[in-house]
């Protein structure tokens, strides 16, 4: 099962699909003419039904197979939004918007669905439907939740969904995913240290704010040494403190940020909570108070057994198995496909884009050469998931 003929033939179509999308890139969900090209599109393909601002700025597409007396729906997911970045790759195709940039690859993903969503509709040999899912927004702005939030699953009746990611340092032509979490959940925290101000010759008049944000952040580091099992991952880092206005003058506020990420559900909450606490109490013991301002973020993507398995043995058939890693180790990256997969079962693969830039660097590009590979992936599991001849 290689790579599909017809799809390598349409291979250029999707690299200038994809080009175009990378000179025009839109931050989270304001990816109208992103969004608007691929209605486009898809109604060009013939798509059964093509359905625009979904989660805000969403579109699903609709394509019937040949036979549709399975009744089985299959979602498959690729994100529009690209990240507020100065490109520095002084491609041709670089971005001609200043301070936006595609440096994560979600021009490549989306083309590489439309690709598929081509050949599927022109084809149609499955039995079943397929909803070919675009999401806005997956760059901090919870996309996938505001699709999903917006009857996204029960008004097209998904009952899974599949997700894709580049992964630069794999090389072209191979696959990775694994059972479980995948990538972890990813919060951000807020803590606002309140003390007493006063002269900074006078210390002692002071509840100072400084030390014991400096208390705080040296015993937060504790948290998953101390209380999270070896075995287990979890990351709290503080990426921010700002307080003060003089060299003089010991503040009233000192305010500290960060993030955590997790996993695993209970060690994600077994952190948060020891934050809050940590904080709340050390606060108190100098005489002040911390208010913790805890936002959780996108959740563990969790890949379910029967869907991971499925999606490593198409991934396999198009590739080898010597060319799909199905135990790669997670990442601590957060990815809002998890509230997809949460919502339904599902599973996430990551494909490889070679020796490229890291994701979010000013100078990475996604590989066209990972197109046909993609499409046919998405076409295959299709083709596979709902065989027209059972």
């Amino acid at each position: 099962m290689p790579i599909i003929n017809r799809i390598a033939e349409f291979h250029d179509e999707i690299t200038a699909w994809r080009r175009d999308l990378h000179e025009n890139p839109e931050i989270l969900y304001e990816v109208h003419r992103t969004a608007g090209k691929v209605e486009e599109l898809l109604k060009s393909f013939g798509c059964d039904e093509v359905v625009p601002g979904i989660g805000q700025t969403g579109v699903v597409g609709i394509i019937k197979g040949n036979k549709t007396g399975s009744g089985r729906v299959i979602g498959l997911r690729a994100d529009m939004d690209a990240l507020p970045i100065f490109e520095k790759t002084g491609l041709p195709h670089a971005s001609k918007t200043e301070g936006a940039m595609h440096a994560c690859g979600h021009d490549g993903h989306t083309a590489m669905l439309l690709g598929a969503a081509k050949y599927l509709a022109e084809t149609r040999n499955f039995d079943g439907t397929v909803a070919v899912i675009f999401q806005p927004a997956e760059e901090g702005g919870a996309g996938g939740k505001a699709m999903v939030d917006d009857g996204m699953m029960e008004r097209f009746g998904i009952e899974e969904v599949f997700g894709m990611h580049n992964f630069p340092g794999i090389p072209v032509g191979q696959f990775a995913i694994r059972e479980g979490g995948i990538m972890a959940a990813a919060d951000q925290w807020t803590i606002k240290v309140t003390g007493v101000d006063s002269h900074a010759a006078m210390p002692h008049l002071s509840v100072d704010p400084v030390v014991i944000s400096a208390h705080i952040i040296t015993a937060l580091q504790t948290i998953v040494s101390r209380n999270v099992d070896p075995i287990q991952s979890a990351v709290l880092s503080t990426t921010k403190i700002n307080g003060g206005s003089a060299f003089n003058i010991i503040p009233m506020n000192v305010e500290i940020c960060g993030t955590v990420r997790a996993l695993d559900p209970e060690v994600r909450e077994n952190v948060k909570s020891r934050l809050i606490s940590t904080a709340q109490n050390i606060a108190a013991s100098f005489g002040g108070k911390a208010e913790v301002d805890y936002k959780d973020g996108y959740p563990v993507t969790m890949n379910a057994p029967a869907q991971t398995e499925f999606a490593a043995s198409i991934a396999q058939k198009l590739v080898g198995e010597d060319r799909v890693d199905t135990n790669v180790l997670p990442t601590m990256g957060g990815e809002d496909f998890s509230f997809m997969a949460n919502a339904r079962p599902g599973a996430f693969i990551m494909i490889g884009n070679g020796d490229t830039a890291g994701l979010h660097q000013d100078t990475y590009d996604f590989n066209d050469e990972v197109i046909p590979y993609g499409s046919s992936y998405w076409a295959q599991l299709v083709e596979t998931a709902m065989p027209a001849n059972q």
